[in-house]
């Protein structure tokens, strides 16, 4: 009896679908990045910002750093940008939107949920842009997350 459960569980095991060699990614292809050098250029000031301001500041007041650093660097933003002029839905507001093709939305919060990723999706399809970069200041260690709209 045990012999032929562990039969039934083999195939089982080979029966269950893997993914198709196709529709893996291959992560180590650098030139796959979208907007390498601008999201680099962009996470580095994320740091700067973080170092300098600490971690228990308001959204608006690592805003109003990031604008300062942005223009400094002099590359194209816009701040608190509405989706209403990209498409017909309305009352999307972005944080900033960089070079017209990067959304980056700031959080100060405790914890990130789901409907935070959901919201930067939402952002993504309706601007029909394919890159957003998420940066919550609140952690003790800055991890920017990068949002890809397939």
């Amino acid at each position: 009896m045990e012999e032929k459960r562990r039969l039934n569980w083999i195939s089982y095991r080979s029966k269950k679908s893997k993914p198709d060699a196709n529709t893996r990614m291959n992560t180590n292809d650098a030139n796959k990045i979208l907007y390498k050098d601008e999201s680099y250029k962009l996470t580095g000031i994320f740091f700067k910002i973080h170092n300098r301001l600490g971690r228990f500041l308001k959204e608006k007041q690592y805003a109003d750093e990031l604008e300062n650093f942005l223009k400094n660097e002099k590359v194209n933003y816009k701040r608190e940008f509405s989706l209403d002029k990209l498409s017909d839905i309305k009352g999307n507001r972005l944080d900033f939107l960089v070079d017209n093709k990067i959304i980056v939305d700031i959080k100060a919060k405790r914890i990130i949920t789901k409907e935070d990723y959901y919201q930067m999706l939402r952002y993504l399809r309706t601007s029909d842009l394919k890159l957003g970069l998420f940066v919550n200041f609140r952690n003790t260690y800055l991890k920017p997350k990068r949002i890809i709209n397939l």
